[in-house]
């Protein structure tokens, strides 16, 4: 088991924070995702350390941007 937690700009409510989790979630080996809108931290738990792009890009779908990790 593996977590991270990662700073995501652009998160302001509760919709940005389902978006963000929606699409982080569709990524293989990933086992649970919070995402905050008031810190604008995302964390990610895996079944193993996942790479960073793989973050970003999912990210990136949910129309925010992934600063880096926290």
């Amino acid at each position: 088991m593996s977590e991270a937690v990662y700073s995501v700009s652009g998160m302001s409510c509760g919709h940005c924070e389902s978006a963000v989790t929606k699409e982080v979630t569709a990524i293989p080996g990933v086992t649970s995702v919070t995402a905050v809108a008031k810190t604008g931290l995302v964390t990610v738990a895996s079944e193993a350390p996942l790479e960073d792009d793989a973050i970003r890009a999912a990210v990136d779908e949910a129309g925010y941007e992934l600063v880096g990790r926290a």
